[in-house]
């Protein structure tokens, strides 16, 4: 196998007149046309299709079993164990079948807006599409940081290889494999350009928490007053919605890392979900998909190519990826502070927890180590409805290291700097999913602004007597009976039979934690 730790460069097998290094926007964008990889829509963004897979592939993620790391990855089903022979074998493989290509494309750049902690990486993509993707998702160089870029990491993606599990050690024609030793990771079997994103993120949960950096699956912004905002979430719970405010400046999207400096993002661009997007409810948003971004599965007019953005015919889970840059009022460089404020969100298909809620620091801990929220439709493969679900510190699958690893730096965190933290539902209400409505994004809205802003700090509340959650009285903006659960049902009973279920799921799924204190067990969950 090539040698691709000490210096991590364009592996001398795909060295040659078909390597496309750092082409800039436009021509990718002519290249993704002249190749019939996606069409131009009305706004000028790039449309592609992914085919079969539209979503993640977790059940074929794999880290290689290596000496350095074995003791320290949290191994299970998220984080499956794969040998070095397997994986040498596949790299060789890959390699062989991207040198036959007339064309194979590669992007240098960074993971981490923080200087002092940014991951130089390089992807190398066999569809020019990919290639654009990462372009506009991770952090691209300067010309002069360009002629030293030297990648610590490098994204092979070869959607057209398929591996042979029999053979290859797979568990179908799929496969992400990180290699922590050799400073790879390899994809094949999936043209989903969402795999190379989560593959870098993966990495970089494995790497700065070793710097004593607390990596989070979140998105983040800042105030006028420099007050800064994090949002975790799983995909499709609003974090990239919500903070993309006009009020308030982007700092990201999704993936941040906090150190002792503060907070800054760990990416160059955005991947929004954009199923019912509109102009209306999402302005940021909408507005940015133009000339360079990139849309996945999205349907357009066959004549005029204006984007059907209500229209899930070939997934729930259509993406649009973007700079950051085109998002009007961001920071940049996108780091800042120290949080003020954190907000938990979850969809809840249940449709039983308050759409808003302040947390004590023993529930802060119990929420973030539960992650609750529901699966949304798309955002995985065989996932067509809500499935309620428990993703440990709202990122489980991309988490490498043992989940008390993230929550404790979360604990260290907050005694530190005083951050207060919300519960918010962005899921169903008056019922659960298939009976109630999805939560009023209006409301939301209003009821994070409202914490945002310390509104809630000394509001009255009501504690719920099934979560033990302080649910405000009031909220600018809100009526007063959208705050209580229990009465937007139309059965108080139906609701507290539903409450307990749900309580009873976190009872159960907590029980894996066996060295928790017993103060967050005892202080931080549901009373049943």
């Amino acid at each position: 196998m090539n040698d691709v730790k000490s210096k991590n460069e364009i592996p001398h097998l795909l060295q040659g007149d078909n390597i496309k290094v750092q082409l800039s926007v436009p021509q990718l964008v002519e290249k993704v046309l002249a190749r019939n990889e996606g069409v131009l829509t009305s706004t000028g963004a790039i449309c592609s299709k992914t085919g079969k897979y539209t979503g993640r592939s977790p059940k074929d993620k794999f880290i290689v079993n290596e000496p350095s790391v074995s003791d320290k990855i949290d191994w299970g089903s998220v984080n499956e164990p794969i040998s070095e022979e397997a994986f040498s074998n596949l790299y060789s493989k890959v390699l062989d079948y991207l040198k036959e290509k007339d064309e194979v494309f590669v992007f240098k750049g960074f993971a981490g807006a923080d200087k002092k902690h940014q991951l130089p990486i390089q992807v190398i993509n066999e569809y020019a599409w990919h290639n654009l993707f990462v372009h506009q998702l991770f952090i691209r160089p300067t010309a002069e940081e360009l002629v030293d870029h030297e990648a610590e990491f490098t994204v092979i993606s070869a959607p057209g290889f398929k591996a042979n599990p029999e053979v290859d050690g797979t568990k179908s024609d799929t496969f992400i494999i990180i290699s922590f030793e050799q400073r790879v990771v390899l994809i094949g079997g999936t043209e989903y350009a969402g795999e190379m994103k989560k593959s870098i993120f993966s990495i970089m949960n494995y790497l700065l928490p070793e710097k004593g950096i607390f990596s989070m699956h979140c998105s983040a912004n800042v105030g006028r007053e420099g007050d800064v905002a994090l949002f975790f979430g799983l995909s499709g719970t609003g974090k990239t919605t919500l903070s993309a405010d006009s009020n308030r400046r982007l700092i990201g999207d999704d993936e941040h890392g906090w150190s002792a400096n503060g907070v800054f993002n760990i990416e160059g661009g955005c991947y929004a979900k954009c199923i019912n997007l509109s102009e209306q409810k999402e302005p940021q948003i909408f507005q940015a998909i133009r000339f360079g971004s990139v849309l996945e599965n999205v349907v357009l007019d066959s004549e005029s190519r204006v984007a059907d953005y209500d229209d899930n015919s070939l997934t729930e889970n259509t993406r649009a990826a973007y700079p950051i840059q085109a998002i009007d009022n961001i920071v940049d460089p996108s780091i800042a502070g120290h949080p003020n404020t954190i907000v938990f969100l979850t969809a809840d298909a249940f449709g039983v927890l308050p759409p808003i809620s302040k947390l004590t620091k023993e529930q802060a801990m119990y929420h973030f180590l539960s992650g609750y929220t529901s699966k949304l439709a798309g955002t995985e493969r065989g996932v067509t409805s809500p499935e309620a679900t428990f993703s440990t510190c709202f990122g489980a699958p991309f988490l490498p290291l043992p989940a008390t690893t993230y929550a404790e730096m979360l604990g260290e965190k907050m005694d530190e700097y005083g951050a207060k933290v919300y519960l918010v539902n962005t899921g169903w209400t008056g019922g659960e999913y298939g009976v109630g409505k999805r939560m009023n994004l209006a409301y939301t809205r209003a009821m994070v602004q409202a914490a945002l802003e310390g509104e809630l700090n000394n509001s009255e509340t009501v504690k719920d007597e099934i979560f033990g959650l302080e649910i405000p009285l009031h909220v600018p903006g809100v009526p007063d009976e959208v705050l209580q659960p229990v009465k937007t049902w139309n059965d108080p009973e139906a609701y507290k039979k539903k409450a307990n279920e749900l309580a009873q799921k976190f009872q159960e799924n907590f029980g894996k934690f066996t060295n928790v204190s017993k103060d967050i067990i005892a202080k931080g969950g549901p009373v049943i």
